[in-house]
């Protein structure tokens, strides 16, 4: 029997040997894959670097025997391969290493949130178990690769904010388990794949700023699951196919900025009945509100401003307690039939979270009711002007205590202000220009002391303008003009510093003398106080508003001589004070006033010699008429009355032949196609610049020598020249045969058109004309810049006439006055624009040294659409030089004030450092930006310019302020250069922290040695 066991005894033993054979095999396996995840780890390591000063990976050894235990690295429970992956948030820089797909086992992959380039390796479509794949919110390139179709278990694949080009690859369809397709704000184009729809585990399909066309397939329905549908700002047009409503699961709906159009089914609410965000605005859709959408209760933001829209407002707001966001703006909306206008504002007071409510510029009808007390404590912004709205303001409105702005303007309302609006001390924008409100402005209104800006215009308000107005500390713009407002120019409103953008107080009833105070308007644009009762002298401390351009005091009774203080304001475009009693003799300074464009003392009291030379060797932009005892140079003496009042006619005479014939070439020069671009930017010149002459401009640099050159941009070439009349300009000439020249060419005469300050380059005249080929040639003129560029300083390519560079001291002032540009630029014109494009080269430096801001080729305006400032026009190219582009301009976000922001922030740390971000050490992932924060700030002196220390040698006492100094404004520019916009502060803190430094360093006296 024991033999008969042999056989068996053997038999287990060769399995037991074979089983520890094969887990012995197993063990060595798993080693080696550990090992090789470890490397793929390690290559990753070796692609990036990190912008923190603690390396977030630096538990990464490969020393390690397992990676296990590694910063952000998951294995598995048998402790045998990588798992899980999160790097998000680490602020890495480099490029993504392609053995990532040696990771086979890797389930989880978060990249988000750091500042990767490059394209996605195609070794991504070897992680088979990969289920989530986030890389959103860097800078990566490229396509997105097809391979990735080979991840089958794939759940999420959220790529958004990167610059990845090209299309939707056709092969994403084959996820048959994804989820979550995001690829929002990227630069992706053509249409949504039509295999797409087949993909029917899909819940949230994220598509928003990109520039993908095309026609919405009807069979996009197929998506049973979705609930997050986001198609914004595109270039889709067509329809919206029926069956899209019929997503029943459809959370939010998204289809703004788009070229949709047609009528929403009326039935959308029952349709789509979990939907919580419906947003449509900018398109051009048509026929009505549908009331069915008012039917859904738990909705939060319903947006459909800027639209072809009709009708009446559906009832039912009252079923939406949950709502947030009303936006029906810029439709053609009327009220009910049969009722107030605005009785539907009643039903919106069970709305108890809404905060922001816009009903402008529709055909509403009515009066406002008392109930508008009762709405929202949380409500933010009211935007109700542009309609037919009667009656008076309800005392009620003083209970919206969170309010922060308030626009009432341009309709039928009348009555007295409430004084309850002094209540909303909250409020930034209070705008009711344009009614007929009348009586006296409430004192009441002094409360409001966070208000930046207060528009009372076009009313029939009486009595006094309130001295209590000297609260609004804060105040940019204030217009009081076209009512019928008496008594003095309060001297305390005169205090308001932070005036910079217009003090509009014309077309009043206003009598007394001109405050001497209004020289504290020392940042002021715009004056205007024409069509008064003024009386007395001029003050001469008019001569202290710095910034002033425009000038408006004509008709009223103002006597005395015209100051000449004058000669100060030396930014001064416009100056009107005609219709007064003004006496004594043109001052000759005016003449010194490079910048001005229009001068009006005509029907005034004036005598003697017209001054020559600057504003007066241009008759077209002096009006003289009406001054009796005037004479022109040379014909004082001996010349009868009469004959100097012909002279003056023919003045008259010439300047209206001038602008006629100007009309005339105008219209037979351009292009039927390209007038009706011109026109809109061609009055304002017409009116303020004479057009000159391709052969005045031929002889003006000398046949456009090489000579002159100047510099060669993306769109022309500029030459020095000089005009007949002497002055020196500078002449930007168009390259006709470049891509995009016309567009340019039309963006800065638009930019320039809105924009005025002593810190921008002059715009002197324009050129359209046929050259000696009879090709097209278009011409900017510009006044000459004697000291260049700031680049030409930073790189040395000038010097001081002793050798030297610019000091401290300089380069600070040249900082501030970029940032005072700007911020008029952002915050102080009428419509912000956004410069685009701000460098070093960009800079220019007159004879003293003070930098102006020019080259607006690249610029957009920026419209104010409830509250969010958008760019005028749809095109996501990316605009800017390399180097000086903010981030989010890759991800296809439309050109900013924060995107100028992180450019300044750039300028700045080049200006102190003397290095270009293009600079050839910053590579491997290295820029001007990481190499200062590095250095920041215990090691300062490293990265500012040698050039900069050594013009600014001090003694010892010294060093230590030069040095606090330098760290404040290297704070400040990297501030300004923050990945995120959001995190940006705004040019004008920036200005504040750099006027700081300025007057720390001039009262501690180390200027004086600089």
């Amino acid at each position: 029997m024991a033999l008969d066991k042999v056989p068996l005894l053997h038999f287990a033993l060769l399995v037991l040997f074979s089983c520890r054979a094969m887990s012995f095999l197993d063990a060595e396996s798993a080693a080696l894959s550990l090992i090789s995840d470890k490397e793929a780890l390690m290559s990753l390591k070796s692609h990036t670097i990190s912008m923190e000063v603690s390396y977030p990976l630096s538990s990464w050894d490969e020393n390690s025997t397992s990676p296990c235990n590694w910063t952000r690295v998951v294995c598995n429970k048998n402790g045998q391969r990588v798992i899980e992956l999160d790097l998000s948030g680490l602020k890495l820089a480099g490029s993504i290493s392609p053995l990532i797909g040696n990771l086979s086992f890797l389930e989880s992959l978060q990249l988000q949130n750091n500042q990767l380039t490059g394209n996605l390796p195609e070794q991504l479509g070897n992680l088979f178990r990969l289920r989530t794949l986030n890389a959103s919110s860097n800078s990566l390139t490229g396509v997105i690769p097809t391979s990735i179709s080979q991840c089958k278990e794939l759940r999420i694949l959220d790529l958004m904010q990167n610059q990845i080009s090209g299309k939707i690859p056709e092969e994403i369809s084959q996820l048959k388990e994804l989820q979550v397709l995001n690829l929002a704000r990227n630069r992706l184009f053509g249409p949504i794949p039509s295999s797409l729809v087949n993909i029917s585990s899909l819940t949230n399909l994220n598509l928003g700023t990109n520039s993908l066309s095309g026609k919405i397939s009807f069979d996009l329905s197929r998506l049973r699951n979705l609930k997050y549908l986001d198609l914004t700002i595109n270039n889709f047009t067509g329809t919206v196919p029926p069956s899209i409503y019929n997503i029943s699961s459809l959370v939010y709906l998204a289809l703004a900025s788009n070229n949709f159009r047609g009528e929403l089914p009326s039935n959308i609410g029952v349709t789509l009945p979990n939907l919580l965000g419906f947003n449509f605005c900018f398109n051009k859709f048509t026929g009505a509100i549908p009331g069915s959408l008012h039917n859904l209760t738990r909705i939060r933001i319903i947006r459909m401003a800027h639209n072809l829209l009709s009708g009446s407002v559906p009832p039912g707001l009252a079923n939406l307690p949950d709502l947030e966001m009303y936006n029906i703006g810029f439709n053609k909306i009327v009220s009910s039939t049969g009722s107030n206008g605005f009785s539907f504002l009643e039903s919106l007071t069970n709305s108890t979270r809404l905060n922001f409510l816009a009903i402008d510029s529709n055909l509403f009808e009515g009066e406002i009711p008392e109930s508008i007390g009762k709405l929202s404590k949380v409500l933010k912004r009211i935007y109700m002007g542009g309609n037919r709205i009667y009656g008076s303001i309800p005392s009620s409105i003083g209970q919206l205590r969170g309010l922060e702005l308030l626009d009432m303007s341009y309709g039928s309302i009348s009555g007295e202000i409430p004084l309850e609006i002094g209540k909303l001390e909250e409020l930034r924008v209070l705008v009711l220009a344009g009614n007929h409100l009348s009586g006296k402005i409430p004192n009441s209104l002094g409360n409001l002391q966070k208000l930046n800006k207060i528009d009372l215009s076009k009313n029939q308000l009486l009595g006094s303008i309130p001295a209590v107005f000297e609260n609004f500390q804060d105040l940019l713009s204030m217009d009081l003009s076209n009512n019928k407002l008496n008594g003095s120019i309060p001297p305390e409103i005169l205090h308001l510093s932070s005036l910079s953008t217009f003090l509009n107080l014309s077309k009043n009833y206003l009598s007394g003398s001109l405050p001497e105070e209004v020289g504290f308007l020392k940042s002021v644009i715009t004056i205007d106080i024409s069509d008064n009762q003024l009386s007395g002298e001029i003050p001469k401390s008019i001569g202290n508003c710095k910034s002033l351009q425009h000038l408006l005091l004509a008709k009223n009774l103002l006597s005395g001589q015209i100051p000449d203080t004058f000669e100060a304001t030396r930014g001064l475009e416009s100056l009107d004070l005609s219709s007064n009693q003004l006496s004594g003799a043109v001052p000759f300074v005016l003449r010194n006033l490079q910048a001005l464009q229009f001068l009006n003392l005509s029907f005034n009291n004036l005598e003697g010699e017209v001054p020559s030379g600057g504003v007066f060797a241009d008759p077209t932009k002096v009006y003289l008429e009406g001054n009796k005892n005037l004479c022109l140079q040379l014909t004082c003496k001996n010349r009868p009355a009469d004959r100097r009042r012909l002279i003056l006619v023919c003045i008259i005479v010439s300047a209206t032949l001038l602008a006629v014939c100007f009309t005339v070439a105008l219209i037979c020069h351009f292009k039927k196609g390209k007038l009706a671009e011109v026109e809109s930017i061609s009055e304002p010149f017409r009116q303020q610049h004479r057009m000159i002459s391709y052969d005045e401009l031929r002889l003006a640099t000398n046949n456009f020598n090489r000579g002159n050159l100047l510099g060669i941009g993306s769109f022309g070439s500029v030459y020095k020249g000089q005009l007949s009349k002497g002055s020196d300009v500078a002449v930007k000439v168009f390259n006709t045969e470049t891509r995009g020249y016309w567009k340019s060419f039309l963006a800065e005469c638009a930019a320039l058109r809105q924009v005025r300050h002593r810190n921008l380059i002059k715009l002197i005249t324009t050129c359209s004309s046929i050259d000696f080929r009879s090709s097209e040639f278009l011409a900017l003129v510009y006044e000459f810049m004697s000291n260049g560029s700031l680049e030409d300083w930073i790189t040395g390519k000038r010097r001081t006439s002793n050798g030297k560079g610019l000091n401290l001291l300089h380069r600070l002032n040249v900082a501030i006055d970029v940032a005072y540009a700007i911020n008029y630029l952002h915050h102080e014109c009428e419509a912000s624009v956004v410069h685009c494009d701000l460098k070093p080269s960009n800079v220019l430096l007159d004879s003293d040294m003070t930098a102006k801001v020019g080259d607006f080729g690249l610029a957009r305006l920026l419209i104010n659409n409830n509250g969010n400032q958008t760019s005028i026009t749809s095109t996501h190219t990316l605009k800017g030089s390399i180097g000086y582009i903010p981030p989010e301009y890759g991800f296809g976000e439309n050109p900013s004030t924060a995107g100028d922001v992180y450019s300044y922030g750039i300028l700045i740390l080049e200006l102190f450092t003397g290095k270009s971000p293009r600079h050839e050490s910053f590579i491997g992932g290295l820029s001007l930006k990481k190499w200062v924060e590095t250095n920041f700030p215990g090691k300062i002196e490293e990265v500012v310019d040698q050039d900069l220390l050594g013009t600014s040698k001090l003694q010892n006492v010294c060093q230590e302020i030069q040095r606090d100094c330098l760290i404040k404004i290297f704070g400040v520019g990297l501030s300004c250069v923050a990945d995120s916009p959001y995190k940006r502060i705004i040019i004008r803190d920036a200005l504040h922290k750099l006027r700081s430094v300025r007057d720390a360093l001039i009262k501690s006296d180390v200027t004086k040695k600089l």
